[in-house]
């Protein structure tokens, strides 16, 4: 990390600060959040949710609430491995288990108020356009044919790749499938599996087999990667500062672009028409999509599936992901669009959390091991839900659900100091518009500019906001203002407190935060009440 990051302190500083002044001055294009799309092989759970979707849905609230133009984009990945894996695990079909899984995925984001505008899928315009990308790409020779090494298992005749072949990680050796390291985040090859089984046939011998595949030779691109870096490190928190540290500190090996396998995104004719795209391979092509379609979704029209993430767009990608998506969103797909020439602009912000556990251990769906998202929205308020998981999340080391806390911290940080200040505010329900003194506007302008501070990117963090959250209302519930002073505060609150608390905000004409601190009048509201969890 030291390297790096010796090039690059007060680079970041004034990048951040030059990308701020774009957007002030208005020249800056839409920001295009992006939630990496889960595998199509079941639900949602709570693992899922406390990280990328539910920060990605607060901050696209947020940004829209201050008047930016934000395109949110997810989906499911139905091209993995893993689908496969588990369709013969539950004895179903794969193309049965992404159809239920799509579904619920869509129903529980739903049910927990994450609204994504471009739910993207397995759709023949999508992989139409992957398979494109990667046609073009190979025209271009920026591919190049090279023989890897995979594993092979003569009983179903198949190479072995990411989620069909397991073993020692080398790089941690912690327990691990090919392709990418949970454990570490680091690229896996499966020949490079220590001790590697079939993950369906575990008692089947392995052969190893050449086969020669399309790579993109990542070191070609590795100096303007580090380049970039370096001016982001700042902006970085520190498990993916130091991930992208040690990947970028050596040679990168080459990245298959293309499987020998059957099951994916078929490769466009040639002499590699029989193979299909690496899942990792196609996270540039479906950070182009998701904009796209997310964009039509609000009425937008671009013109091309990669418009929006061309330089001329004035657009910048967001990711909200795990830290070990890593690798495929900041090391992958930035060098698939550097392939393309100068193009397209790379993503600059990349908002990471560690893994959100259940009473300290794995979220494991084969064990039992899980608490389902939708499941959850049934029986406890969904603001309740946002807010703990939002006070809980794993922004920089591990955390653990446990319902019993989310009912004591949600009680006490939430439903109690709430509910206190909407029965002051009743007292004044009906008796307005009442005159907000110059003290009361300054006091709520600073709630906003705590707020602000913690929703801004890079500095996003929900810990904060709902940190925020619970703060001022323990302080206004304790306050001596009443009047109008004291209902323009708890309705800035309120605005502020919207993208995480969508349910109580929903009493609001609008959400928006910009001017709101400035009003010199105010007609008091009757607000809703909190129920505690099994009280």
């Amino acid at each position: 990390m030291s390297e790096l990051a010796s090039e690059s302190m007060g680079t970041a500083r004034t990048a951040h600060a030059a990308t701020e002044r774009q957007r002030g001055s208005g020249m800056s294009g839409p920001t295009i959040v992006i939630s990496p799309a889960p595998t199509a092989n079941g639900d949602l759970h709570l693992g899922h949710i406390a990280g990328p979707f539910l920060a990605a849905d607060v901050y696209t609230r947020y940004a829209r609430a201050v008047g930016r133009e934000v395109l949110f984009g997810s989906g499911v990945q139905d091209t993995s491995t893993f689908v496969t894996t588990t369709a013969h695990r539950l004895g179903t079909t794969p193309e049965a288990l992404i159809r239920r899984s799509a579904k619920e995925v869509e129903a529980t984001l739903g049910a927990l108020g994450i609204a994504v505008d471009g739910f993207t899928g397995w759709e023949s315009r999508f992989t139409t356009f992957v398979a494109r990308f990667v046609r073009e790409l190979y025209d271009l020779r920026r591919l190049e044919p090279r023989p890897m090494t995979f594993p092979y298992l003569p009983r179903t005749g198949e190479f072995l790749v990411d989620g069909h072949v397991a073993g020692a990680c080398p790089v941690c050796l912690e327990e691990s499938c090919a392709g990418l390291c949970e454990g570490c985040g680091h690229p896996v090859a499966a020949a490079e599996l220590l001790d590697p089984r079939s993950t369906r046939y575990p008692d089947e011998p392995l052969e190893f087999r050449t086969a020669v595949v399309l790579v993109l030779p990542l070191e070609r691109y590795r100096v303007q990667l580090r380049a970039h870096f370096a001016g982001l490190v700042a902006t970085l928190r520190p498990h993916p500062a130091r991930l992208l540290a040690e990947l970028l500190s050596s040679r990168l090996p080459d990245f298959p672009v293309t499987y020998p396998i059957s099951w994916g995104i078929p490769v466009q004719g040639g002499e590699f028409g029989g193979q299909v795209i690496n899942p990792n391979a196609e996270s540039a092509a479906w950070t182009m999509y998701c904009a796209t379609v997310a964009a039509e979704r609000r009425g937008g029209n671009p013109e091309a599936e990669d418009a929006l993430c061309r330089r001329e767009s004035g657009a910048r990608i967001a990711y909200f992901l795990g830290a070990d998506n890593i690798y495929p969103f900041a090391i992958v797909a930035p060098a698939l669009m550097l392939a393309h020439g100068d193009r397209y602009a790379l993503p600059k912000m990349f908002l990471t959390n560690e893994f959100y556990e259940l009473d300290h251990e794995k979220f494991s769906t084969s064990r039992g091991h899980v608490v389902w998202g939708r499941e959850l929205a049934a029986r406890v308020p969904r603001d309740l839900t946002r807010f703990h998981l939002a006070d809980d999340s794993p922004e920089f080391q591990r955390t653990s659900f446990n319902e019993r806390a989310l009912a004591e911290r949600t009680g006490a940080r939430l439903v109690d100091p709430w509910n206190r200040v909407a029965d002051k505010v009743d007292a004044w329900v009906g008796r307005g518009p009442l005159a907000v003194s110059p003290r009361a506007r300054e006091l709520s302008a600073r709630i906003v500019e705590r707020f602000t501070a913690a929703y801004e990117l890079p500095g996003f963090s929900l810990n904060r906001v709902a940190r925020t959250v619970t703060r001022q209302l323990i302080r206004l519930a304790a306050t001596a203002e009443e009047g109008g002073d004291f209902c323009q505060q708890v309705d800035v609150v309120l605005r502020c407190a919207a993208p995480i608390l969508i349910d109580l905000a929903a009493v609001l004409p609008d959400t928006g935060i910009t001017g709101a601190a400035d009003r010199t009048h105010i007609e008091p509201l009757r607000l809703p009440r909190l129920s505690r969890v099994g009280g």
